[in-house]
């Protein structure tokens, strides 16, 4: 059970998060409780405030009253709470102690003091249950961004506190198979009477698994609603209200005409340890396509989108781009890569300096002009002096497509673009990718998104077990199969 009466929490660092202002609410054990809103609206303190993150770890100004099953967070430790409450953060990195998935699902529990015979128990259980065979004894540093969040709900599983706080923001990561098997996860936690809260941006994968659905705006729970009873508004009302909707996969971007220039890959491998984790056969990209790249975690986009960029050394094969070849250090000067955890790739002390870094042949005042449109775009401009690692990993993400908009690279390679991004900021995203494409510039997105898929790719590749198993533009045989991918995740 949880009650909070009148609570408020204003951070003494304003960076940290949104403030929470006077709320009251109380959930009962056995619920499934969804937290929507758009980025920055409190559904994030609102979890620290459960979980004892607040106000052990986040200093601020707390006032009212929170219970947590029979504890009060302001009155303990953050490890005497820790056997009633398991949480996975939006980037499960970021609770990562260990270099194997093995030692790091059971990692919480050694950490409590189990019995080690109940924890080998619980973790049989566990990677019988979420079919994580592929992954035991991998090093965590090789996993896809969406197999890190795999191991992060293992860890919770096998947890198996009362309460679970599932800050997964960034689902988008989780290709069809493991969204099932989260949905089943849910399904037996509910039969289990465990109360569960999740915040998330793609919703309608929890359409018949919330019994409620709080929505916040500027740090209130501003509506509340039955599952049901959520489920049944209209599309453009949740379009309204800043949150993903649920529609048929329609492709909005549908080109009749073709550049004779292209990217070409002919016999484009990568191999590690004598295994084969990359081999494209033959592909063919137009100069100026939006290319939607998809496949389950593991399939080897990202591996592809590291190879296209010149970040892998050793791989082989023929990259050519309007006819000239390219070898991988030439690669660098020629692509762009957004990451998947972007904390990889901001370096600068300002927001406005991160965007500024790529820009070349520019005098300072037109550096700066330009920079600051770009923010503008992506809805950053108020941040320009803020630290890009004091950002919300949503900020963080449009900063760095911000950075690959100012580059001017030829070719634009994004991994995962908009995870833990809100509707209003994956259009913004979109709007961007298309402007781009308009002035010539290639680009690959790496996604499991049908909505920025929808508003802005015009060809799609779909890749298996390091192949390229089909690709094309998006005729009708195209669109139904991958209509047919996403309508799975349903």
């Amino acid at each position: 059970m949880i009650r909070m009466e009148n609570v408020s929490f204003t951070y003494e660092n304003a960076d940290n998060g949104a403030a929470i202002l006077d709320n009251s609410i109380l959930i009962s054990k056995g619920e499934i409780v969804l937290l929507c809103g758009e980025s920055g609206s409190g559904k994030t303190t609102f979890s620290r405030l459960i979980n004892g993150l607040i106000p052990n770890y986040y200093e601020g100004t707390l006032a009212g009253k929170i219970q947590v099953e029979d504890k009060n967070p302001e009155e303990v430790e953050l490890y005497e709470l820790a056997p009633y409450v398991g949480s996975v953060f939006q980037n499960p990195k970021a609770q990562f102690y260990t270099l194997i998935t093995d030692t790091e699902i059971v990692f919480a529990c050694e950490n409590m003091g189990m019995d080690r015979r109940e924890i080998l128990r619980r973790f049989d259980a566990t990677v019988t249950a979420m079919h994580l065979e592929p992954l035991i004894g991998r090093n965590l540093f090789t996993l896809s961004g969406g197999e890190k969040q795999r191991i992060g709900l293992a860890r919770a599983f096998l947890h198996d506190a009362p309460l679970l706080l599932l800050e997964i923001g960034r689902a988008s990561n989780l290709d069809i198979g493991t969204i099932h098997e989260l949905e089943n996860i849910l399904r037996l936690w509910k039969e289990q009477e465990k109360t569960v809260i999740v915040a998330e941006h793609r919703l309608d994968w929890l359409r018949l698994l919330a019994d409620r659905v709080l929505y916040f705006k500027d740090g209130k729970i501003e509506q509340e609603f039955t599952g049901a009873a959520f489920f049944k508004k209209p599309l453009g009302d949740l379009h309204a209200m800043g949150l993903r909707g649920t529609s048929r996969f329609v492709p909005q971007r549908v080109k009749n005409s073709r550049a004779k220039e292209v990217l070409e890959l002919r016999d484009f491998c990568f191999t590690v340890k004598k295994k084969n984790l990359l081999h494209v056969e033959n592909l063919t990209i137009p100069k100026g396509a939006v290319v939607a790249v998809l496949g389950n975690n593991g399939a080897g986009k990202t591996t592809l989108a590291r190879c296209l960029c010149g970040l892998e050394r050793k791989m082989r094969g023929t990259f050519a781009f309007t006819g000239k070849e390219y070898k991988p250090k030439q690669r660098l000067k020629l692509c762009y890569m957004v990451m998947q955890d972007v904390n990889h790739q901001l370096f600068a002390e300002s927001v406005l300096d991160e965007v500024t870094l790529g820009i070349k042949d520019m005098a300072e005042e037109e550096k700066t002009e330009y920079a600051q449109n770009i923010l503008s775009m992506l809805d950053l401009l108020a941040h320009e002096d803020k630290h890009p690692m004091s950002l919300s990993g949503g900020q963080k993400q449009r900063v760095a497509i911000a950075g690959a908009i100012a580059s001017h690279k030829e070719i634009i390679v994004y991994d995962e673009p908009t995870s833990g991004l809100d509707y209003r900021h994956m259009k913004e995203v979109s709007a961007c990718i298309q402007k781009l494409s308009e002035m010539g510039k290639t680009q690959m997105v790496i996604t499991h998104d049908p909505e920025l898929v929808a508003q802005c790719c015009d060809y799609m590749v779909f890749m298996d077990n390091g192949a390229v198993s089909r690709f094309g533009e998006w005729t009708d045989e195209n669109i139904e199969f991958t209509s047919c991918y996403f309508e799975n995740a349903r």
